[in-house]
């Protein structure tokens, strides 16, 4: 067996997969198309013939973010060479993809990525449909695979294979060359169906569930939304880490090329859903260019910032010595007293304004204000959108409706020293209460030129405020006086990977969070089950309950926001024949949730759907008295 140095890099690699997603790069044969390398040409020997070509190709994805370079050696095997004549270099050309990838991966975003070996089908049928035999095969797997892990690849990635008995010799070549040491993601490509040569997805992945591979997965073949669907349905068979690498789309014939249609915005869209179903390592395949995998960096980091974490000092036991105590929650705000005496809130969620004139939400606050209604929910930019500062909106209503404000606080926009400056200005302002969350990113708004900042996420950032109550900076730093923030957080029992959020809830609640607000829920059983997961650290809950106002409305809840609406509430929506019938219809629904959800939770929270503030506390009239 080889030994080789790389077996610690894929010990961190393993390391990392455990913590995060890691995003990949993407094609490598689309760029260098798309540079006039005409597909008659043996690619992988360009790692010889043109080696500043592929250089700058790795380079790109690099600086595009990218954690996983792969070499350019998909076809780097004896049999695809010799197809070319180029049999006697795959020494070389293999040594030469390694080198080159290595090179580039020193200069990526996030310091040295990953280099991950490319390897690919034989190009040639074997047994029972071909002459080549499986121990042939494995033969010349291993051929190539010693070459790779000798040249010091820190991974293997075996992909785009479309017979299973084929990428099992492939693994298991590998693993005779490398042993259990090496990282290794096995990745098939899969048909419109998510099936494997007639096998359908779920008797694939139990098989390469069965197989000593770190990750499994798929690549290339299709595009992201049937990727998407069958890796939803691979995760229900295995627990091992899913990989996805998606085409971007099918291929047009466009004036005499092939021409992939799906844009770096569209891929990126799906990225975020297959990074919320689980998917441990995302990337792309056929199409897809450093454009798309800049974008798709940005929704990983818009999903697990907190790889930036907040210094440790924080945690250390000289800063905690400093720390001045805690001030009690029944002391920091209103809305504090009755979460501390038990009382059941309300909240209504009312945006700040796109444009200077708050008038119509400070008019909105003063209504739910007087049906009863607690606090005022002001978020943070939503849905990445540019609008009057969420705390001074809050402020604004505070002092303009008289009633209390909730400002949702998000990481996207700001670094570590202005997400403090801000919180400090807030309390100083007379804002009381927050909810610490991650942020949309700026892609899923209209302004497609912002960039994302994301220094902490909502964890980091519940550590930032809980330092701040006791006096602290960042830093550990005593301050010489403290924030009275009343620390609330988001929580979404409708999450695909429930595991996930579990365990970031437990975090959030380590980090200091004293209450909590969940997503619209639509589903009681999903609540129930949440509920009973957190209950060793258990903090009050207020539900989110969305009134919906039409049949689009709820399909635009289901597909574009991933919020499960059970089918009973889509076919009442979908049965009524007007928009007023609608939204009555709604309310309705919203009721019944309410009333359901009541004995459950310390509270709800009403969305006001576009500006319907009538909506909210028609719903708020079925909590009766508190």
């Amino acid at each position: 067996m080889t030994t080789t140095p790389a077996t610690s890099r894929a010990q961190e690699f393993r390391e990392q997969l455990a913590r995060r997603a890691l995003v990949a790069d993407g094609a490598m044969g689309t760029m260098l198309y798309e540079k006039g390398v005409f597909i008659n040409r043996c690619y992988d020997d360009l790692n010889l013939s043109a080696p500043a070509l592929v250089r700058q190709i790795h380079l790109d994805y690099a600086r595009a973010g990218a954690e996983i370079l792969e070499t350019n050696t998909f076809g780097a095997n004896r049999m695809r060479l010799a197809a070319y004549g180029l049999g006697e270099k795959l020494r070389a050309v293999n040594q030469a993809g390694v080198k080159l990838a290595r090179e580039a991966a020193s200069e990526s975003a996030r310091g040295a990525a990953f280099v991950a070996g490319s390897v690919g089908p034989l190009g040639v049928n074997i047994e029972p449909l071909g002459p080549t035999s499986f121990a042939e095969a494995r033969a010349v797997f291993r051929e190539q695979i010693e070459t790779l892990v000798e040249a010091g690849v820190d991974l293997l990635v075996l992909e785009t294979f479309f017979n299973l008995d084929e990428l099992r010799e492939a693994l298991f070549a590998a693993r005779a060359v490398a042993g259990p040491g090496m990282a290794v993601v096995a990745q098939v490509t899969v048909d419109d169906e998510g099936k494997v040569r007639g096998a359908d997805t779920e008797a694939f992945t139990r098989r390469l569930d069965e197989w000593p591979v770190d990750v499994i997965g798929c690549n290339c073949s299709v595009g992201p939304k049937v990727m998407l669907e069958t890796v939803e349905k691979m995760m229900r068979v295995s627990a091992k880490p899913i990989s996805a690498m998606p085409n971007a789309g099918h291929p047009s014939r466009v004036e005499g090329r092939n021409i992939y249609l799906c844009s770096p915005e569209y891929m990126a869209q799906y990225a975020r859903r297959l990074l919320w179903a689980g998917v441990k390592v995302i990337g792309g395949c056929c199409g897809t260019t450093p454009e798309h995998i800049k974008l798709i960096v940005s929704e990983a980091r818009s999903l697990q910032p907190g790889q930036k974490t907040i210094p440790s000092a924080v945690e250390e036991p000289a800063a905690k010595a400093q720390a001045m105590p805690k001030i009690p929650v029944a002391r920091k705000s209103q809305l504090g007293a009755k979460l501390a005496a038990g009382q059941f809130v309300a909240f209504v969620e009312i945006l700040p304004p796109r444009g200077v004139d708050a008038a119509k939400e400070i008019a909105g606050a003063r209504l739910c204000k007087e049906h009863g209604i607690d606090c005022i929910n002001v978020p943070d930019g939503p849905r990445a959108s540019a609008r009057m500062s969420s705390q001074v909106t809050c402020q604004l209503i505070q002092q303009q409706a008289g009633i209390e404000a909730v400002n949702h606080f998000c990481c996207r926009d700001r670094n570590i020293l202005g997400i403090q400056s801000e919180l400090l200005g807030g309390h100083a302002a007379g804002i009381r209460n927050l909810i610490c969350i991650t942020g949309d990113p700026p892609r899923m708004g209209p302004n497609l030129n912002a960039t994302a900042v994301f220094d902490v996420d909502a964890i980091g950032l519940a550590n930032i405020v809980a330092n701040l109550n006791q006096g602290l900076d960042i830093s550990g730093n005593p301050m010489g006086s403290q924030t009275a923030l009343l620390l609330g957080v988001g929580a979404n029992p409708g999450a695909l990977n429930l595991d996930e959020e579990i365990h970031r809830f437990e975090l959030k609640v380590q980090a200091g969070a004293e209450y909590a607000v969940t997503q619209p829920v639509f589903d009681l059983n999903l609540l129930e089950q949440f509920l009973r997961r957190i209950e060793p650290f258990r903090i009050p809950v207020i539900c989110g309950i969305w009134p919906l106002t039409s049949f689009r409305n709820a399909e635009f809840m289901v597909n574009e926001l991933r919020v499960p609406v059970p089918g009973h509430y889509m076919e009442r929506m979908r049965g009524v024949d007007n928009a007023e019938k609608a939204r009555a219809e709604g309310v309705a629904i919203a009721r019944e949730m309410v009333a359901q959800v009541r004995p459950l939770v310390q509270g709800v929270q009403l969305s006001a759907p576009f500006g319907r503030y009538d909506m909210a506390i028609q719903v708020v009239e079925a909590i009766g008295p508190r």
